[in-house]
C-alpha cells in the first residue's frame, strides 16, 4: 500500500512536471529561451517545452506597438519655442536582440522617440514644422529606425499630432500671413500692368505700320460713342485722316462727272 502511495506520488509529480514545462503561444508571440542563463534559441508559436529549473523563456509580442510620445518642448532654428507631440508606430522584428540588446525595448524606444523628436525639429524653422509636415515625418521616422535597428525593432511610422504655438506667436504669424497675402495680390497687379501695357506697346506698333487701321480704329472709336446721347463729345481728328476722307470724296466725284 505504501509503494503503491509512492508510485503515485511520482507519477503526480511528473505529471505536474510536464504540465508546467508546456508553454503555448500565440500565433504573433515567439518565445526567447534562454538554457543555465546562455540565449539557446526563440521559439514559437505553438506548443513548447521549455524544461523547468534549466530553461526559462521570454515572451516577445510582435504586433505593432502604437507609442504616443508626450509634449516635447522644441527650439525651432528660428528659435521659436514650440510644443509638439507625436505617435510613433513600431514591432519588433528580432526578439533576440530585443531582449538581449537592451533592458526594456519599449522604454528605451519611448526615451529615443522623444529626443530624436526634439533633435530632427530643431534644426528646422516653425514655417518648416507647420507646412512642410510630411517630409518631418519620414526624417523622424528614417533617424529613428536606423537607431533602433541595433535592437531588433522597426519604425514604420512616425506621425507628428500637434504644434502648440504660445499665443502671442499665432497673431505675429497671422500678420506675417496677411502681409504675404497683401504682397502677393501688388505683384499680381503689376503683372497685369505691365502685361497690359506689353499689349498696348504692340498695338501702337502695329497701328503706327498700317495708317488704314488707325483711321479705322477712329472710325469704331466714334461708333462707340456715338449711341450715347446723354452728353456732348468733343472727339479730335486727326489731320491726316480729313486729307484721306476728302481724297475719297474727290475721287468719288470725278468718277461721277
Amino acid at each position: 500500500m505504501i509503494w503503491e502511495i509512492g508510485y503515485m506520488g511520482v507519477a503526480i509529480a511528473l505529471l505536474v512536471l510536464v504540465i508546467s514545462a508546456l508553454r503555448i503561444l500565440r500565433e504573433y508571440e515567439r518565445g526567447v529561451i534562454f538554457m543555465l542563463g546562455r540565449f539557446w534559441k526563440v521559439k514559437g508559436p505553438g506548443l513548447i517545452v521549455v524544461i523547468p529549473g534549466i530553461q526559462q523563456m521570454v515572451r516577445v509580442d510582435l504586433r505593432t506597438v502604437v507609442m504616443d510620445v508626450p509634449s516635447q518642448d522644441v527650439i525651432s532654428r528660428d528659435n521659436v519655442s514650440v510644443k509638439v507631440n507625436a505617435v510613433v508606430y513600431f514591432r519588433v522584428l528580432d526578439p533576440e536582440k530585443a531582449i538581449i540588446q537592451v533592458v526594456n525595448f519599449y522604454e528605451a524606444t519611448s526615451q529615443l522617440a522623444q529626443t530624436t523628436l526634439r533633435a530632427v525639429l530643431g534644426k528646422h524653422e516653425l514655417d518648416e514644422m507647420l507646412a512642410e509636415r510630411d517630409k518631418l515625418n519620414i526624417d523622424i521616422q528614417q533617424s529613428l529606425d536606423a537607431q533602433t535597428d541595433a535592437w531588433g525593432i522597426k519604425v514604420a511610422m512616425v506621425e507628428i499630432k500637434h504644434v502648440d504655438i504660445d499665443p502671442s506667436m499665432v497673431r505675429a504669424i497671422a500678420q506675417q500671413a496677411e502681409a504675404e497675402r497683401t504682397r502677393r495680390a501688388k505683384v499680381i497687379h503689376a503683372e497685369g500692368e505691365l502685361q497690359a501695357a506689353e499689349k498696348l506697346l504692340q498695338a501702337a506698333q502695329m497701328l503706327s505700320r498700317q495708317p488704314e487701321a488707325m483711321q479705322l480704329r477712329y472710325l469704331q472709336t466714334l461708333g462707340s460713342i456715338a449711341g450715347d446721347k446723354t452728353s456732348t463729345i468733343v472727339f479730335p481728328v486727326p489731320i491726316d485722316l480729313l486729307g484721306t476722307l476728302l481724297g475719297q470724296v474727290k475721287k468719288f466725284a470725278d468718277r461721277a462727272g
